[in-house]
């Protein structure tokens, strides 16, 4: 298997795409409200929150282990309702090279399509894909939906 990889995961959603994708791009340090069981905080490094090239860090447990990732948010593409989010710091870089997360929000009706994309480089051959990043991912983003939908 090479060093390269993608992983991506899709769900469907109630909430609208617009305010999904409004959390995840312009008020991600609300997330820690909605889910503080995963995401502990989440603090401004540079920039303005909702504008392009913001650097965030993220404090978060999974599986009962506490991480720290410092992000810049590379991309926010309003039309598309999509955010790129580039790994710069933090513990995932111990064992990727690097680490892209991009999530797009996709209106279906009266529901949301969540697509998430994991684009990475391992450090090595013997280092797993990041399906337990992945699906961490995917419960947060349920946990933001219900939250969105009870608001």
């Amino acid at each position: 298997m090479g060093l390269v990889g993608k992983l991506q995961a899709e769900t469907l959603i109630v909430a609208p795409a617009d305010k999904f994708h409004e959390i995840f791009s312009c008020r991600p340090h609300h997330i820690s409200n909605v889910c503080p069981e995963k995401i502990q905080k989440v603090n401004l490094h540079e920039g303005e929150w909702g504008t392009s090239g913001y650097v965030i860090e993220w404090n978060y447990n999974i599986d009962g282990n506490d991480h720290v990732a410092k992000q810049i948010v590379e991309v926010i593409d309003g039309e598309n309702k999509s955010v790129t989010y580039k790994f710069i710091e933090g513990d995932l870089l111990k064992k990727y090279k690097s680490f892209v997360i991009l999530l797009q929000t996709i209106p279906k009706g009266d529901a949301t399509w969540v697509h998430w994309t994991l684009e990475y480089e391992k450090l090595n051959k013997d280092i797993p894909a990041p399906i337990k990043e992945l699906g961490f991912l995917v419960l947060v983003g349920e946990d933001v939906d219900g939250h969105l939908v009870q608001a």
